[in-house]
């Protein structure tokens, strides 16, 4: 038998698919098939039912009937009364920066940031904080009638963030807030702040006092005292506006809110108007206060992780009250170095850092004379002083 005529053999692998199989229809095709099936049956119900006929039109339909509202709130009326008499005496306050071109000599003027403020006088005085103004070398005021005018700086109070600004406007045209106080404040009164928000024209918002006497930072790193905090919306853009009481009088400057997304957070802060009405009128005068002071540098660092109460003094100023009382600064003996006196107390009232020193100072001025406590090595001594006068913050 040739190999022609011999029975070949098959070979199958085992991935041969033997005997054939029937293969399913894939799932997603049944998903489909279902869809369609249903989309088809919707549409055929809606031919049907005529649901997909346009409905007949009724030429003769109106405007609903208008339903009478009745007369607004008590509470309603006082805050629009007290909106339309307040918002005549905020201002929009936009800084700038005015300078020249490089290939030209027109002037330019770059915004440079925007707040608010408000009308302190018939004169043209305008107040606002520090911080809105400080950036730009000039600005513009916004009136309520949007009427804009230059404005130029008159003076300003940087440890108390507040500024005054002067335009020249027809008087028929300023209206000056109405002027209340802070001193009798009580937690939980009605309090409202108008300003411009985001540079949203004329905004107010609501709250109440929800604290008093606190202390915030100002732009020179001191602290403000017997500042208001309220809940009332304070945003970007409010800095520098009134806030106002119930009766519509100022009884603070609005300046700081506390958020870490800068939008209002239900803690803002306004500088008392007691404060605003005691400073205002000496920048008007153009008479500078005068700090009272050592004439000393102080260490910025504080004692207390070295268990110690107080300032320490790092030098003394060469010609100042220090020197002339003799309080001695940080100084150098025979290669080692011995620490300054170190405050503990002004007039018999413990300080424990700059700040309590500086707040010790603040209510007297140059020529006055206090009493030191301090720590000089390990001997406590008594010093008597005689205030000088300290160069304004920058």
């Amino acid at each position: 038998m040739s190999d022609r005529d011999r029975p070949r053999l098959s070979v199958s692998s085992p991935f041969d698919d033997y005997p054939p199989r029937r293969r399913g229809v894939p799932p997603f095709v049944t998903v489909l098939m279902v869809v369609i099936v249903v989309l088809l049956g919707f549409f055929a119900f809606q031919l049907m039912t005529g649901g997909f006929q346009r409905r007949s039109h009724d030429p003769e339909a109106t405007p609903r009937a208008i339903t009478p509202r009745g007369d607004l709130a008590a509470d309603e009326k006082s805050y629009i009364e007290l909106f339309e008499s307040a918002s005549p005496s905020v201002v929009f306050i936009t800084s700038l920066i005015e300078g020249r071109r490089d290939l030209s000599l027109n002037l330019m003027k770059i915004p440079q940031g925007t707040g608010s403020g408000f009308v302190w006088s018939k004169d043209g005085y305008v107040v606002t904080n520090y911080h809105v103004i400080r950036t730009g070398n000039t600005a513009q005021v916004t009136l309520w009638d949007h009427s804009t005018w230059d404005a130029t700086l008159v003076g300003a109070e940087p440890d108390k963030d507040l500024a005054v600004l002067k335009i020249v406007a027809p008087a028929d045209r300023l209206h000056p807030i109405v002027v209340g106080g802070s001193r009798d404040l009580r937690v939980g009164q009605k309090v409202f702040a108008i300003g411009n928000p985001f540079g949203l024209d004329q905004s107010m918002t609501m709250g109440i006092i929800s604290g008093l006497n606190r202390e915030i930072q100002s732009v020179t790193g001191r602290e403000i005292r017997d500042v208001i905090q309220t809940d009332a919306a304070i945003n970007p853009g409010n800095s520098g506006g009134p806030l106002l009481d119930s009766a519509g009088r100022l009884v603070g400057v609005n300046t700081a809110i506390y958020s870490p997304s800068g939008s209002s957070a239900g803690i803002g802060f306004a500088v008392p108007v007691d404060t605003v009405n005691r400073i205002v009128p000496r920048l008007v005068r153009g008479v500078e206060e005068a700090r009272a002071g050592l004439g000393v540098e102080l260490d910025d660092t504080s004692l207390r992780r070295h268990g110690i109460d107080g300032v320490m003094i790092l030098r003394v100023l060469r010609g100042s009250s220090a020197e002339r009382a003799g309080l001695r600064g940080v100084y150098r003996s025979r290669g080692r170095v011995y620490r300054g006196d170190i405050i503990e107390a002004v007039d018999g009232v413990a300080v424990s850092d700059r700040q309590d020193l500086f707040d010790a100072f603040e209510k007297r001025s140059p020529g006055d004379k206090v009493r030191l406590t301090v720590l000089r090595g390990r001997q406590r001594i008594d010093v008597d002083v005689t205030l000088q006068v300290l160069p304004k913050a920058k």
